[in-house]
């Protein structure tokens, strides 16, 4: 294991592989579920890379969005260029412009 370990490349994708090299993989198959199947075949047609990461919906120290209202006040005070919610492509582009009503960064503590 070693140092030597230390300089070796984890992965094309760093971000979804752990410091013990490894990675929490999932699999989507066409015949089950052939809409997310299908939205993964057009990024990687795209992007080239057939991977969507997975991680959790929320600022860091805020909790998990749970509601449509959730996600959009996240989406608009993050760096998120789109967001989808079940048939509705939303771009950041096209919202109107965010107003924070009050400080939102004071409401939760970091973890």
């Amino acid at each position: 294991f070693g140092i030597d370990r230390l300089k070796i490349r984890r992965s094309d994708i760093p971000a979804i592989t752990h410091v013990d090299y490894s990675a929490r993989i999932q699999t989507v198959h066409r015949e089950t579920n052939f809409r997310f199947h299908g939205l993964i075949e057009a990024f990687y047609r795209k992007t080239g890379c057939p991977i969507l990461v997975n991680t959790s919906f929320n600022v860091r120290g805020e909790p998990i969005v749970c509601t449509p209202e959730d996600a959009y006040r996240c989406f608009m005070r993050t760096e998120m260029d789109y967001l989808v919610l079940e048939n509705c492509l939303l771009s950041k582009l096209n919202q109107p412009e965010w107003v924070e009503e009050e400080n939102w960064q004071d409401e939760f503590e970091l973890d």
